[in-house]
């Protein structure tokens, strides 16, 4: 007989201090959007969504019901309290604001789980529970309130008082990714490399030359970097009679050559840029894929626009991250171009400018 399903409540805790990272993690944001909102559409369908947090006017943005600690500096043993406190059900999966990877999918698996011999499930990663990843039943809310009065705030401190049960990740079809928090910068370059762009102008105008100044620079600083060429006119080709062109004009679909330090890869297909920035991701994972050209495109560009080549913008605004010119004052917020200006000798201004695009922290 099929198991009726449980309605569940959305608990989302976001009244961490993110010390480690800085700054609050719930707010950087990942293509465009910020960890909280992302967590909060893929958990959006469920018949309730409550936001803990620390103080007023962080979260009401997102046009969800927020609810404030009332016991301060005591951790997410509070968070945990106030949403089962306001939720609508009688069970709350509960997981942190900073679980970007969070799937609905996941919540359902646990949700499976769910009887009258258990007041608390919990997901498992190794050796390491995951009590901000986990449904509770509000009957836990007594017990969670004689250990706030006694000054225990640690989670785990529930289970070892209520029926629990665990729930191995290993024996799902989710990964570890699925539970991940970002807890520091290196965790959220992590979650966003590559960071995409592209270097666009007109022919002659130096782009593959910043281009490899880029390259230089980003890797003086620790990022590693892929290049990606596009050209418009269909001008390249195999080596005239190596063994690929031979392979090519043969008729194969696709030629290779490699040795102990390299290898290339030749198809006869048309592909477009999003398959070549996945098939690179796929191979060395960069955390910089540059590319060049494509300046009618979406992805974010910095344009180069050099005198006597062709002295203006052509570049959708919305899609720069800054320009590089010799025509224009340098590092300037132009109203022409609605980004910030550099020379072509100011490699590190524009790095950081950059990065800075992304979200990632330069300080």
């Amino acid at each position: 007989m099929k198991k009726d399903t449980v309605k569940l409540s959305v608990g989302i805790l976001a009244g961490g201090k993110s010390s480690r990272m800085g700054k609050n993690k719930a707010l950087m944001q990942i293509e465009n959007v910020t960890v909280i909102e992302r967590v909060a559409r893929e958990l959006s369908g469920f018949s309730q969504v409550v936001v803990s947090a620390a103080d007023k006017g962080e979260y009401e943005f997102l046009g969800l019901p927020v609810v404030y600690d009332e016991n301060r500096d005591i951790g997410p043993v509070e968070g945990l309290r106030r949403v089962l406190t306001e939720a609508d059900n009688d069970y709350v999966f509960v997981c942190a604001a900073d679980m970007p990877n969070i799937r609905k999918e996941l919540v359902d698996y646990i949700a499976q789980f769910i009887c009258s011999d258990y007041d608390c499930y919990v997901i498992t990663d190794d050796e390491h529970m995951q009590p901000l990843c986990a449904v509770y039943s509000k009957r836990v809310l007594p017990v969670i309130e004689k250990l706030i009065s006694e000054g225990r705030y640690r989670l785990r401190e529930i289970f070892a008082l209520c029926p629990t049960k665990f729930i191995p990740l290993e024996y799902s079809c989710f990964d570890k990714k699925a539970v991940r928090n970002i807890n520091t910068k290196e965790d959220y370059l992590e979650l966003i490399k590559p960071l995409v762009f592209c270097v666009s102008g007109y022919s002659d105008s130096g782009k593959t030359w910043l281009i490899s100044r880029l390259i230089n620079g980003f890797i003086a600083d620790g990022y590693s970097c892929a290049a990606i060429k596009h050209d418009g006119h269909d001008h390249f080709s195999d080596l005239p009679d190596s063994d690929t062109d031979i392979y090519t004009r043969s008729g194969a679909h696709c030629s290779a050559v490699f040795s102990d330090t390299r290898y290339s890869v030749h198809y006869r297909k048309s592909t477009t840029p999003d398959e070549l920035i996945m098939g690179i991701k796929a191979v060395c994972s960069p955390d910089v894929i540059i590319v060049e050209g494509l300046k009618g495109s979406d992805l974010p560009k910095i344009e180069v626009i050099r005198k006597g080549i062709f002295e203006k913008s052509v570049c959708d605004k919305k899609t720069l991250i800054c320009a590089v010119s010799d025509c224009i004052p340098p590092e300037v917020v132009c109203t022409s171009y609605g980004c910030p200006v550099y020379g072509f000798d100011d490699i590190g201004g524009i790095i950081m400018c950059v990065l800075r695009y992304f979200g990632v922290d330069v300080n």
